[in-house]
């Protein structure tokens, strides 16, 4: 049987200890198993962890291993190489696909049950990858996507507007990298339209101007990276996002990365959209209005993706 309130990740490099120490705050659980190929670093991870829990509400923080995946209700995957300064995410997509070919069957032999959050990037494809391996449905196999870039657009955004940035409605959607992109078009500040509101206020809000939010956005990543390294911070409260709609069944919008059929005629391919999330996944993919540029945009994002699966070794898939 199912414990919803039991979670399981499985990495524990900077995201996946992050993801850890964020969750171990939002009282959304009593039982978190940690899992690594290096045994010890999940169990300081647990250690550390522990050592704060009095600061925090009672909760149950192990290492343990694949057997203990039997009864959790989401399994959150951040296992994989790192992006390194210079590399895409799509350049990992090999060595990460064939880490991932052997976790997924491991999580499958424990457990059916389960939802899949997968982390790892590049997150679409190996959302598909995992999609595939795992024979889990679709609903139940759910990328992190562009949650966080979407939140990376809304705090750039604001600080151009003057405003706050959770007033701020608009999403990146596509591929989490460097093909995404932003829809303008129906982008508003708190229902007043972009355009209305920047001319109201004097902003510029030309297709330069918008662009270079969204370049800052798309290039946040590589350069966190060039500065410390990695970025886990924020992605960690992404995760956390997530994980918050589906264990209280809050049927909250979020562009998590999914399997689409015919969106846009855009078919066989995990990719980020905005999609209702709730306690049973992916409940709906939503086919929010675009305009021409941002449909040839999204079809091309799609065509990106599509290019990198198809250049795995079948192998990988089975």
């Amino acid at each position: 049987m199912i414990n919803h309130r039991k979670c399981a990740i499985i990495g524990c490099g900077f995201v996946g200890a992050t993801t850890a120490y964020s969750l171990m705050q939002s009282h959304l659980f009593s039982e978190m198993v940690l899992i690594d190929i290096n045994e010890k670093k999940a169990q300081g991870e647990a250690e550390d962890l522990n050592h704060g829990l009095p600061f925090n509400s009672p909760m149950d923080i192990y290492a343990g291993t694949y057997a203990d995946l039997h009864d959790a209700s989401i399994i959150i995957i951040t296992a994989g190489a790192n992006q390194k300064p210079g590399e895409t995410r799509i350049d990992l997509v090999r060595t990460n696909a064939d880490i991932f070919r052997s976790i997924v069957s491991k999580i499958v032999e424990q457990n059916t049950k389960a939802i899949l959050l997968v982390v790892t990037n590049p997150v679409d494809v190996l959302s598909y990858v995992t999609l595939k391996i795992s024979g889990y449905p679709a609903n139940r196999v759910i990328g992190s996507g562009t949650v966080l870039d979407t939140a990376r657009l809304k705090y750039l955004a604001g600080r151009k507007l003057g405003v706050d940035y959770r007033n701020v409605h608009t999403f990146i959607i596509g591929e989490h990298g460097d093909s995404e992109l932003a829809v303008w078009s129906s982008a508003n500040v708190s229902g007043i339209d972009l355009d209305k509101y920047c001319e109201a206020n004097g902003i510029d809000s030309s297709k330069d101007a918008l662009h270079e939010v969204y370049d800052n956005v798309k290039n946040s990543a590589y350069k966190i990276i060039e500065n410390k390294g990695a970025t886990y911070y924020a992605i960690a409260e992404s995760v956390r996002r997530i994980v918050s709609a589906i264990i209280r069944d809050e049927d909250t919008i979020l562009p998590v990365s999914t399997y689409v059929e015919n969106y846009h005629s855009i078919s066989d391919i995990t990719m980020s959209l905005p999609c209702i999330v709730g306690r049973s996944g992916i409940k709906k993919v939503l086919e929010i209005p675009l305009d021409d540029h941002e449909l040839s945009a999204l079809k091309n994002s799609a065509n990106t993706l599509k290019e990198v699966v198809n250049s795995l070794d079948s192998a990988v898939m089975v």
